[in-house]
């Protein structure tokens, strides 16, 4: 194995099981505890909302495919991406994550899922987040320093 592909932010698990983790518990207790968050009729038209909102994760890992570079974190990264949706957020792809979590919570409305949601953002950011931004200082040093002065975490 090449020292570079051992060049790695190291992140604790893929950030879509992370927030796939998230939703099985919280539909889990929403079987066992049933709790609405929204009014019945709100829900499918937000659900949609959001779902389309949420490509904006799409529009990040085309960003990166543009770029030349992998959105796997278990590869080392190329380029440091900073056009398209990173103009205004760091990590559009969790944004977008985010959002279509908040879609599929909306969709069957349920409150426990949405009440995990802290949770499943505390483990992105220390787990995987801070993990990444230490690998990027690392990569590209004072370049990624002046990206990340101008561009928010998340919006």
């Amino acid at each position: 194995m090449a020292s570079e592909d051992r060049d790695i932010p190291g992140v604790v698990a893929p950030p879509p099981l992370i927030y796939a983790a998230g939703l099985l518990l919280g539909w889990g207790l929403q079987r066992l505890w049933p709790r609405l968050w929204l009014p019945v009729s709100w829900a499918r038209p937000l659900a949609l909302a959001l779902l389309l909102a949420g490509l904006i994760g799409i529009a990040g890992v085309v960003a990166f495919r543009r770029a030349g570079t992998t959105p796997n974190p278990w590869r080392a990264t190329t380029s440091l991406v900073t056009g398209g949706p990173y103009r205004f957020t760091r990590n559009p792809m969790y944004v977008g994550f985010t959002l279509w979590y908040l879609a599929a919570t909306s969709w069957v409305n349920a409150l426990w899922p949405l009440l995990l949601l802290p949770l499943v953002l505390l483990v992105m950011q220390r787990g995987v987040i801070a993990r990444e931004e230490a690998y990027l200082r690392r990569r590209f040093g004072r370049e990624y320093e002046e990206y990340s002065v101008g561009v928010r975490r998340w919006l």
